[in-house]
C-alpha cells in the first residue's frame, strides 16, 4: 500500500510540475497562480498544496527539472568513449546550446530562471556542482591518458567552467547574444589550448 501511495504521489508531483512549466512559459511565472495550476489539473488549490507547500516550491521543482536535463546531457557526454578533447568540446557546446535554446528569445522562461537564481540559489549551486563534476571527469580522463596537462584537475575544471561562464549563464547568454566577442568555438579552442599536454609550467 505504501509503495502504491508513493508512486501515486510522485506521479501527481510530476503532473503538477509539467502543468506549472507550461503555464510559466505561456503567461509567465509572476502571473501564474497556484489556482491557475489547479484549474488545469481540475483539482482544488488546497490539493496542490498537499504536494507542494508553496508556489516557490513548485517553481523550485520546475527549475530543478530544467537544469537536470542539462546535467544529464553533460553526464552522458562525460561518460562516453573517445578522446577527451572532443568530448570536452561536445560537453561545453551542449551546455551552451541547451541553455541558449531554453532562455534566449523566451522572455517568460528567462524571467523564471532569473527568479530561480534569486529565490532558489541552492538549486543553482547544486546545478553548477553537477556541471563542474562532469567537466572534471573529462579533464581527469584526459590527464590520465596524457592528452591534457592538468596536474590539479579540480583547478583545471574550475578554470574551464569560469572561462565558459558567458556561454553557460542564462542571463549572460541573453545579454551577450548579439554582442561582439569570442565565439563559442573560439572560446573552447582557447580552453583546450590551455589544457593540452606539454603546456604546463610551474608557478614561480
Amino acid at each position: 500500500m505504501t509503495l502504491i501511495t508513493d508512486n501515486t504521489e510522485a506521479d501527481m508531483r510530476r503532473r503538477i510540475l509539467v502543468v506549472a512549466e507550461r503555464l510559466f512559459r505561456q503567461i509567465g511565472y509572476q502571473k501564474t497562480t497556484v489556482a491557475d495550476i489547479a484549474k488545469v489539473l481540475q483539482m482544488s488549490p488546497a490539493n496542490v498544496y498537499r504536494f507542494f507547500d508553496s508556489k516557490k516550491a513548485i517553481h523550485k521543482g520546475v527549475a530543478r527539472h530544467l537544469m537536470g536535463e542539462v546535467e544529464q546531457a553533460a553526464e552522458n557526454i562525460a561518460a562516453a568513449d573517445g578522446p577527451a578533447a572532443k568530448r570536452l568540446r561536445d560537453l561545453l557546446g551542449t551546455i551552451h546550446r541547451m541553455n541558449r535554446e531554453r532562455y534566449v528569445g523566451d522572455e517568460k522562461l528567462h524571467e523564471m530562471v532569473a527568479i530561480a537564481m534569486e529565490e532558489n540559489w541552492d538549486v543553482c549551486i547544486n546545478h553548477m556542482e553537477h556541471i563542474l563534476a562532469a567537466i572534471g571527469q573529462v579533464v581527469a580522463q584526459g590527464a590520465a591518458t596524457g592528452e591534457f596537462d592538468a596536474p590539479d584537475v579540480p583547478l583545471a575544471a574550475g578554470c574551464t567552467c569560469t572561462a565558459m561562464v558567458r556561454f553557460f549563464h542564462p542571463q549572460m547568454i541573453a545579454q551577450s547574444f548579439d554582442n561582439e566577442g569570442p565565439t563559442l568555438d573560439q572560446m573552447v579552442d582557447f580552453v583546450l589550448a590551455g589544457l593540452r599536454a606539454g603546456r604546463h609550467t610551474a608557478s614561480p
